[in-house]
């Protein structure tokens, strides 16, 4: 693709990520199952519907052979302990962000526009207990990298640093 259509292109996605970053209410809202709701470092409040991933086999599949993710969605990787985190994009057909976020939901990575099909392991370090894999380059136009907050109600909430309320 040529510059111009790299320029489009990231001006489409800078005005789709506008139009769910500032969610209104977000920030009173109750935590739900089937959201998460990230804080950046700027103070944007952002909130994704998302399937959860808590088993050894949905962690397994997780977005496999999907041919596309709503701009507004994801899945939640929940992790019973901190553990070195290290993903892969075998069967994925889609380009990925994935937010690998600590015990406290604070992120600590940001590995952008993951390779459809590439099984070069992607590490998201040492100590991570959530991964949030969103539609590839919206973390970076939303302003999502280390030192945003997740709140998730699976998330431990007495070590929480934005805890459910």
């Amino acid at each position: 693709m040529g510059s111009s259509g790299a320029s489009a292109s990231a001006t489409g996605l800078r005005a789709a990520a506008l139009a769910l970053a500032l969610v209104p209410g977000a920030a009173r809202a109750a935590c739900q199952p089937d959201s998460v709701d990230l804080r950046t470092a700027a103070g944007s409040t952002i909130r994704f519907s998302v399937e959860i991933a808590d088993t050894a086999a949905e962690r397994s599949r997780g977005l496999m052979e999907r041919e596309s993710l709503p701009r507004s969605s994801g899945m939640l990787f929940l992790f019973e302990a901190p553990h070195a985190a290290s993903f892969w994009m075998r069967n994925t057909l889609i380009p990925l962000d994935m937010i690998f976020a600590g015990p406290d939901g604070t992120v600590k990575t940001v590995h952008s526009n993951a390779i459809p099909g590439d099984l070069t392991p992607i590490k998201g370090g040492d100590g991570i207990q959530s991964v949030l894999e969103i539609n590839g380059g919206l973390a970076r136009a939303l302003g999502i990298g280390p030192g945003t907050v997740l709140r998730h109600p699976g998330l431990a909430q007495d070590k929480a640093a934005w805890p459910c309320e």
